[in-house]
């Protein structure tokens, strides 16, 4: 059975794999451990699905380094 990015249960050590889907679920994930100013872009997002082994907990990493000047 396929993860359910709509309502499984995330952290930082769910796999992004290739079927990784941008919900609301990982929307809120994301704001959680970022901050209300997280928001996804283009280049954050082509960095998510470049094919490299990463997971939510590196996204967040990502996206901390990405944005450190705007938080």
């Amino acid at each position: 059975m396929s993860f359910n990015w709509h309502s499984d249960q995330l952290t930082r050590d769910t796999p992004v794999c290739k079927d990784y889907r941008n919900t609301q679920n990982v929307r809120r994930f994301m704001v959680e451990h970022c901050g209300d100013n997280f928001k996804f872009d283009r280049d954050f997002m082509a960095w998510i699905r470049d094919g490299a082994p990463k997971t939510l907990g590196d996204a967040v990493d990502e996206w901390l380094l990405r944005n450190r000047d705007d938080r």
